[in-house]
This record gives C-alpha cells, sequence and structure tokens, in this order.
C-alpha cells in the first residue's frame, strides 16, 4: 500500500526559504511521476511542480517558476521542494501527489495517490 507523508511546512516570513518534504512508502518513488499542489483557503487545489519517472524533467507553475525547486531522493525515498523568496501569496496547504502513469501533469485526477497535506503560513 502506497503512502505518501508530507512534511516542512509552517510559517515564515516574506523571502524566507522553506523546505518541504513527502516521504513515500510501499513502493519506491522512482516508480512514479510526482508533483505539488496545494490549496488555499476557499481555493481549489492548483498545480506547483512536476517531476517526471526518473527524475530528469521538471515543470513549475508560472507563479512558483525560478523560486521553487521539485527534487527526488531515491536514497530517502522522499519528494522534495525547496521554496524561496516566499510571497503571502504562497501561503496555502501544500499537497504532493504520484501516479505510475501521468498524462496532464498539471491535472488533480491524473494522480494516483495523495498525502494529507502540510501547511506553509507566509506573514508579510
Amino acid at each position: 500500500q502506497v503512502q505518501l507523508v508530507e512534511s516542512g511546512g509552517g510559517l515564515v516570513q516574506a523571502g524566507d526559504s522553506l523546505r518541504l518534504s513527502c516521504a513515500a512508502s510501499g513502493e519506491f518513488v522512482r516508480n512514479f511521476a510526482m508533483a505539488w499542489f496545494r490549496q488555499g483557503p476557499g481555493m481549489q487545489r492548483d498545480f506547483v511542480a512536476y517531476i517526471n519517472r526518473g527524475g530528469d524533467w521538471t515543470d513549475y507553475a508560472d507563479s512558483v517558476k525560478g523560486r521553487f525547486t521539485i527534487s527526488i531522493d531515491n536514497a530517502e525515498n522522499t519528494m522534495y521542494l525547496q521554496m524561496s523568496d516566499l510571497k503571502p501569496e504562497d501561503a496555502a496547504l501544500y499537497y504532493c501527489a504520484a501516479s505510475h502513469v501521468v498524462g496532464n501533469y498539471a491535472r488533480r485526477a491524473s494522480y494516483e495517490y495523495w498525502g494529507h497535506g502540510t501547511q506553509v503560513t507566509v506573514s508579510s
């Protein structure tokens, strides 16, 4: 049974950095295409970042390009999201997602497995 557990969220100030982790169990992360999504209060869950199966291609939402970096550590069986220059509009509940096969990687419906989220709060 695949489980994804996010961690690393917290309260930071605008301009700070934070690293989120998504630890997988039940299967190796190298078998998945994986992504981060986020959901603010009263908002829909939006795509943030994607890394393909194999980890050699990534893509980002325009709002985070140049500030966020998605990566995989196969030895730790964990996916990361390094976030820098955080802005108040980045505040949200951040979810990791994984799937063996992905069509449109920016769509929530493309993913088989989800974590429960980790909260990021950014004060101005």
